[in-house]
């Protein structure tokens, strides 16, 4: 069973940075096709930030362009987001996602919380 482990979230001033580490536990012998982060306001359903797949192709939404790095260790099932530049509309819950080749996701992890102070 894959389980997802999220870390690195934490409380920061706008301007700052943070950088979001995702583990895939029980992974070997998996192959996953893409890596997501994804945010999750209260209340609200989550959304997508940012994805990276197997070829190292990119994908932003509008809000995080420019500010928001995603990468990946397709060895060690390990996915980081790198957050520049906070602001405090960044703040929520954010979870990673591991997608397989068939489209079936692992499942999801208890997410990191960001809290951005202005």
């Amino acid at each position: 069973q894959v389980q997802l482990v999220e870390s690195g979230g934490g409380s920061v001033q706008s301007g700052g940075s943070l950088r979001l580490s995702c583990r895939a536990s029980g992974a070997a012998g998996n192959a996953f096709y893409s890596t997501s982060w994804y945010r999750q306001d209260p209340g609200k359903q989550r959304e997508l930030a940012a994805t990276i797949v197997r070829d190292g192709t990119t994908t932003y939404s509008d809000g995080v362009k420019g500010r928001f790095t995603i990468s990946r260790d397709n060895a060690e099932y390990t996915g980081d987001l790198q957050k520049n530049n906070l602001k405090p509309g960044d703040a929520a819950v954010y979870y990673c996602s591991f997608r397989r080749w068939s489209g079936v996701p692992a499942p999801w992890g208890q997410g990191t919380q960001v809290i951005v102070s202005s």
